[in-house]
């Protein structure tokens, strides 16, 4: 069994070579515009854009928590728009990540990714404005991705905002 390779960096710019997936966590409001999201928005538009047209067609698609999304935004790199929070605010239900929708879109993550051939990359999903805790979202990273041989480099900025 492989790890998970932690490196300093910006997702958004993997240095492998070979397909790349990039994946983040987006909520369930249709949301867009805090957090890892504004990198994805400042390097291609089309995630947002398609993220976008997916919460407003939602009554016709597969929209909602546990979704996922792929986005082709170059030749060799994709964009993975995992639903895995509840809104956008903690409150009385407790903070927006929720760790089941982000383990049903890493499964989805898995499959487009054997698929592509290619190697995940993320920043420490769930875990920014979700406020998720790493040590409850490394374990489903390392089951659905590591555990079945996918590469997978998760990258800290060195500041927080992932």
């Amino acid at each position: 069994m492989g790890e998970i390779k932690y490196v300093q960096g910006d997702a958004t710019v993997p240095s492998v070579k070979g397909v790349k997936l990039i994946a983040h966590v987006c909520n369930d409001l249709g949301g867009w515009g805090k957090g890892f999201v504004v990198a994805v928005s400042r390097r291609w538009p089309e995630p947002e854009a398609a993220y976008r047209a997916w919460h407003r067609e939602r009554a016709s698609n597969d929209f909602g928590l546990g979704a996922a999304q792929f986005v082709r935004v170059e030749p060799y790199v994709w964009v993975a728009n995992m639903v895995g929070q509840r809104g956008t605010r903690s409150g009385s239900k407790g903070v927006p990540v929720r760790y089941e929708a982000i383990d049903a879109a890493l499964r989805k993550v898995a499959v487009k990714a054997v698929e592509l051939g290619a190697s995940v990359h993320m920043p420490r999903i769930g875990c920014g404005l979700a406020g998720g805790k790493w040590s409850r979202v490394e374990p489903l990273i390392i089951g659905r991705l590591v555990e079945p041989g996918l590469a997978v480099t998760v990258y800290d900025r060195g500041e927080s905002g992932s």
